[in-house]
């Protein structure tokens, strides 16, 4: 059982890890003029946009820079240290 709950510790901070990632990558694609037209541009857009845009409708660009980013990694990251402590406590509780 314990490795149950360990195997899917480690599944979910993969995904959360790797999204991360696709968001970061996606950031840096807008830089570039036409990256976002590509085949790449596009599938990155439909994944990491709906997760940009719920930051977006609380958090206005201000002078043209779009903040919603670093505001979307700190809750990624939060999530993540709160699957660690969740995860953590599961897993000494069932030792014991």
């Amino acid at each position: 059982m314990t490795q149950l709950v360990y195997a899917l510790y480690q599944g979910l901070s993969w995904a959360l890890y790797l999204y991360m990632i696709a968001i970061a990558v996606y950031i840096l694609m807008t830089w570039f003029p036409n990256a976002m037209n590509s085949r790449l541009g596009y599938y990155l857009g439909r994944i990491v946009e709906p997760y940009l845009n719920l930051f977006r409708r609380f958090i206005p660009a201000i002078m043209g820079l779009d903040f919603s980013p670093v505001i979307a990694f700190f809750v990624l990251t939060l999530l993540q240290r709160g699957l660690n402590w969740i995860f953590f406590n599961i897993l000494t509780a069932m030792v014991r």
